[in-house]
């Protein structure tokens, strides 16, 4: 690693993907680290210390599935950092899982969303960036200075070449609504907005719309598709009310997870514009565009880079 890179790069396994675009436009070739599972499964990691020893470090890991996994990764790539003499420890954590435990809604349940930013907590980072939380209101449980960075931008110059004047930005639930209406603004289109109703983890039913669809072509944009449950019975009710069958999914965390690809097979997807906060998926039924977040880090890493 060169004396001149701006930091050293710890890449958790997590997020090859986005560690190769950080390095490529920082100039920081990624930290060796050594990866070995005992026995009984757990994980013994290995950084070398004349690597990141008196050096600004940055550790960069999603905790995308399975997240208990990736989030002990990276508390343990930081500790073997701080150990190994780092002068400083800085977390960059694209999508943040448990976010949207943010809140209780039975007595019996625990705050996983607090939870998960006390365990963050403990790995002695000075600051900690992350993209697109779900709820920005959780940036308060994090004990480092959290940057709250949107990928919005990114995705709209990734759609502006798809927009036409039938185009319509539309929020799958409430929940999107101030990312619909940003999205909009960007792209200088009109937005609707999808009522929805949560029946459980997996499952949603639609309660009515706002905003004029009929004969417009959506770009449903949500923060995460997780299972596909809510973009897939917004896309239902749009077509009911007279949308073009012409969709593309813009989102930020593309998980697809469960029984998301079967959800959305029954969606006319033209396009899934997404970013690789999520490791980029090989195969999909439906063209797919990954948006590297690289640029969007490194200038908050590097406010000089701007």
């Amino acid at each position: 690693m060169g004396p001149m890179t701006p930091f050293a790069l710890v890449v958790g396994s997590a997020s090859p993907h986005l560690g190769r675009a950080l390095a490529q436009a920082s100039g920081a070739d990624p930290v060796g680290v050594k990866r070995e599972r005992f026995p009984d499964g757990e994980l013994h990691i290995e950084v070398p210390p004349e690597e990141v020893r008196g050096r600004r470090v940055v550790v960069l890991q999603s905790s995308t599935p399975p997240v208990g996994e990736n989030l002990l990764e990276l508390l343990l790539l930081a500790d073997a950092c701080w150990r190994a003499g780092a002068a400083s420890l800085e977390a960059v954590i694209p999508y943040v899982g448990y976010a949207r435990q943010d809140r209780r809604a039975r007595a019996g349940e625990p705050l996983g969303g607090r939870l998960v930013a006390d365990m963050v907590s403990h790995g002695r980072f000075t600051r900690v960036f992350t993209v697109d939380l779900h709820n920005p209101a959780l940036e308060g449980c994090f004990g480092a200075p959290l940057e709250h960075l949107s990928a919005l931008p990114l995705l709209a110059d990734a759609l502006r070449s798809h927009v036409t004047d039938t185009t319509v930005v539309v929020a799958p639930d409430l929940g999107a609504v101030k990312r619909a209406e940003a999205l909009a603004k960007l792209l200088g289109r009109p937005w609707a907005v999808v009522h929805k109703a949560r029946l459980s983890g997996n499952d949603v039913e639609t309660l009515g719309l706002l905003g004029q669809v009929r004969g417009m072509r959506p770009i449903l944009v949500d923060d995460m598709v997780s299972t596909g449950g809510t973009l897939a019975a917004a896309a239902k009710e749009l077509k009911g009310e007279g949308c073009v069958d012409d969709f593309i999914l813009a989102t930020t965390h593309a998980l697809l997870v469960g029984p998301a690809m079967e959800r959305l097979h029954g969606v006319p997807v033209k396009r899934l514009v997404c970013t690789d906060s999520v490791e980029p998926h090989q195969s999909l039924p439906f063209p797919h565009q990954v948006v590297t977040l690289a640029p969007l880090l490194l200038r908050a890493l590097r406010p000089d880079a701007r």
